[in-house]
């Protein structure tokens, strides 16, 4: 249902249940899902791909250009997975030559004012809380949570089931079941409580625990805990999860807690 002070271009995609409210604006080569809500006074630019039952609150803009000087107007997408819901005055931005996207993944939670830059790859049941900044190229795996007013750095990597405290600067990647806090944001222990409301069971979660034992608390460096890890450890989808991610990472990951 389209209320007749919106606007929509004759060349976008919407499919026949979308419910699109006063003075939004839906730009040409967008496509919109069954079932999707948008707001009053959202800003939907070329180049969105919007999936099923999403909700869009008023003020948000997605799929504008790149807030990036590089950017030369290449044919580039922003795509929000089904079932997300997008708050107040949220920012995602397109990508840009380097992925040529922005994503963010399904039943994901985007609130008030958080904003997405290009490139980004954001994973499933992500919750990003209110005026959360995230810089070019980052990719936060699924279940991750970032507090609010986190900024993010560029091309920083969020491991799965990581939890970012609020009003963190995050300029390392931070591994998967982890909580981060402090500044210099440092290793703070395992995401145990969201682990066990997600179905793992106690022993998995001190596995988990044993493994950044190895990695943060027994005085070795990187490399030396993972080939430990690999020699002693039996092998399992955390472990494995775990040194993949650590071997890969770019940036360096968060240190330990330090007095």
């Amino acid at each position: 249902m389209k209320q007749p002070l919106a606007y929509i271009h004759p060349d976008a995609k919407i499919a026949a249940n979308v419910v699109i409210e006063p003075f939004s604006v839906i730009d040409k080569n967008v496509k919109i899902g069954e079932g999707t809500w948008i707001g009053p006074n959202v800003n939907i630019f070329e180049g969105a791909r919007i999936g099923k039952n999403v909700k869009i609150f008023p003020g948000a803009s997605i799929s504008a250009i790149p807030q990036d000087l590089k950017f030369s107007g290449e044919d580039t997408n922003a795509i929000i997975g089904d079932n997300t819901i997008i708050r107040e005055c949220v920012t995602i931005s397109r990508g840009t030559k380097d992925k040529f996207k922005t994503k963010i993944g399904k039943n994901c939670l985007l609130m008030a004012y958080v904003h997405v830059a290009h490139d980004c790859v954001i994973g499933n049941h992500c919750i990003l809380v209110n005026a959360v900044q995230i810089a070019g190229h980052v990719d936060i795996e699924n279940y991750a949570i970032i507090g609010g007013a986190s900024a993010i750095h560029q091309f920083v990597k969020i491991g799965t089931h990581a939890m970012v405290s609020g009003g963190s600067l995050v300029r390392k990647d931070v591994p998967p079941y982890t909580k981060a806090a402090r500044e210099p944001l440092s290793y703070s222990g395992i995401n145990s409580i969201g682990l066990r409301r997600r179905g793992y069971s106690s022993d998995k979660i001190i596995e988990i625990q044993e493994i950044y034992r190895q990695i943060y608390l027994r005085g070795k460096n990187n490399s030396m805990a993972l080939d430990i890890l690999e020699l002693e450890m039996k092998p399992s989808k955390e472990r494995d999860e775990i040194i993949r991610f650590v071997r890969s990472s770019d940036r360096g990951i968060m240190k330990g807690f330090m007095k």
